[in-house]
């Protein structure tokens, strides 16, 4: 009996358990903000799978290949990364990232299938932007990054110069010709491809409800953001200024192609008209001064002489950091909350200039003709305002969100159930680490471009052989010129530390 009356018991006292269990799991459910609790949850187990590391980190240890030059192992390794995020949100700035490394290893055609997928998925977006200015709600509830890479204007117009440049250095100079018109064209479409960014980031915060648009207008007339965010722009003041989203090494290509591959005199006017635009670009133009009576010269039916051209590309293109900038959050008081902002970080490790020697004793030093610094920069510059509007929508909702959602879990009773202060604690905890997770910058941006683009050009020496050197510097190379017209030694330099990397083609 006394066993039988202890397992009643036990049953009894199981089932009493349940109930109480059950009991408070209702609580939970039906307190209020007990829904948001679990939907934040979810929401943050979710952000928190996807990883919150930003592009930038997830770069490092590549990055740090290309710099000392181990450009073959950076490339297997971002076609391995590549390969893997192809259906991604990023697929486009990997494709970028591996073609680039497949060209500095001399792999051309794998670098122009590499870069025509990239290409595929910018022209993707482009055509889907001139449909629609649709709205990126997602985004505003988490940050940036986690959108679709897209791609950039100077990326466009880069993809198309790099895979001319490779078609020339496989001997096709036909299909060079398409991509670099493809590139120019870029460049007349550019500004009106950033109208449209701004139109659809205005178009992102015009759908809001009214009292988000009250709270981030108060926010973006806030003198302390306008403070730290003109710090920000102070160095971008700095740069060379070129004409809106031209690129003048590609511009430079251009008329060097057109003048050296004519068909007829109308590609020599259009190689005159790039090397007019050049003139006002370049630092040192005594080069292209040069080329334009060349240019002048083939117009009255001259023709060209054995000339040399060495093209330097020199040290790594600036990459994108996260810094933290206040951001004012106006409920019933304002608070100040921090969020992630984009930050361009210049490199400085790079050879300045290229020393050539010809027949021995001639010596001549290639001259700047491109900044990738200002292009970049000065692109940034011009999404900026676009970014801040972004990040101040977002951080605004996504505070006030939490805000609002800690304070309904946030029981008034004078006595709490054990329920109240779990939900106040978890809630508290959840909206916190949710906003930490996706509190990141869109740091993504195509690394592996240069940081400069210089030329020089002389008359192909009689023995043609050539010698190459970094001033001041060990790196050095030797070159025996092919059996052309017209060549061009391409010569890239990564870092100070690296090995020079040097190709030829034949342009005539």
């Amino acid at each position: 009996m006394k066993d039988a009356f202890s397992a009643e018991q036990r049953l009894r006292s199981n089932r009493t358990t349940q109930k109480e269990g059950t009991h408070k799991m209702k609580n939970i459910q039906t307190h209020p903000g007990g829904f948001l609790v679990f939907a934040f949850t979810v929401a943050l187990v979710g952000w928190l799978t996807g990883g919150c590391a930003t592009y930038t980190q997830q770069n490092k240890a590549l990055t740090s290949q290309v710099r000392t030059g181990d450009v073959g192992a950076a490339a297997t390794n971002y076609g391995a990364k590549a390969e893997s995020q192809k259906n991604s949100k990023d697929a486009i700035i990997w494709r970028l990232e591996q073609a680039a490394t497949l060209r500095a290893a001399g792999k051309f055609k794998e670098s122009n299938d590499a870069f025509s997928q990239a290409e595929d998925g910018i022209d993707k977006y482009e055509e889907s932007a001139k449909v629609k200015v649709g709205r990126e709600a997602l985004a505003l509830l988490s940050n940036q990054a986690n959108l679709p890479y897209e791609g950039r204007t100077y990326d466009g117009i880069m993809l198309n110069t790099y895979k001319a440049l490779n078609y020339l250095q496989l001997g096709e100079p036909e299909k060079a010709r398409v991509e670099l018109i493809r590139a120019y064209q870029r460049q007349q479409d550019a500004v009106e491809c950033n109208k449209r960014r701004i139109e659809k980031a205005q178009d992102e915060i015009e759908n809001r409800n009214p009292k988000e648009k009250e709270q981030i207008q108060k926010a973006q007339e806030d003198t302390r953001l306008n403070g730290q965010i003109s710090a920000v722009r102070t160095e971008l003041d700095t740069l060379k200024a070129y004409s809106d989203y031209v690129n003048p090494f590609t511009v430079f290509l251009d008329g060097l192609f057109f003048m050296c591959n004519s068909a007829d005199a109308s590609d020599l006017e259009r190689a005159r008209k790039s090397y007019e635009r050049l003139s006002g670009f370049a630092g040192d133009a005594s080069c292209v001064k040069a080329d334009l009576e060349t240019i002048n010269a083939l117009l009255t039916g001259k023709t060209l002489e054995p000339t040399t051209y060495v093209i330097f590309e020199t040290g790594r293109a600036p990459i994108r950091d996260q810094i933290r900038i206040d951001v004012p959050i106006i409920v019933s008081k304002v608070s100040y909350v921090g969020a992630a902002f984009p930050k361009l970080v210049f490199q400085t490790d790079y050879a300045p200039a290229l020393q050539v020697i010809a027949d021995g004793t001639n010596h001549q030093s290639t001259a700047l003709i491109a900044s990738m610094d200002s292009v970049i920069g000065l692109d940034f510059k011009n999404e900026l305002p676009t970014i801040v509007a972004k990040t101040v929508a977002s951080t605004v909702i996504k505070a006030t969100a939490a805000y609002l959602i800690n304070d309904a879990a946030s029981s008034r009773k004078k006595k709490k159930t054990i329920a109240d202060v779990l939900i106040e604690i978890g809630t508290k905890t959840a909206t916190a680490a949710y906003q930490a997770a996706v509190n990141i910058a869109d740091t993504r941006t195509w690394t592996t471009l240069p940081k400069e683009f210089h030329y020089c050009k002389f008359p192909t020496p009689a023995d043609r052989k050539l010698d190459l050197q970094i001033p001041g510097g060990v790196q050095k190379a030797s070159v025996t010129l092919c059996d052309a017209t017209v060549n061009v030694v391409y010569v890239k330099s990564i870092s100070l530390t690296a090995p020079l990397l040097v190709s030829q083609l034949k342009l005539k």
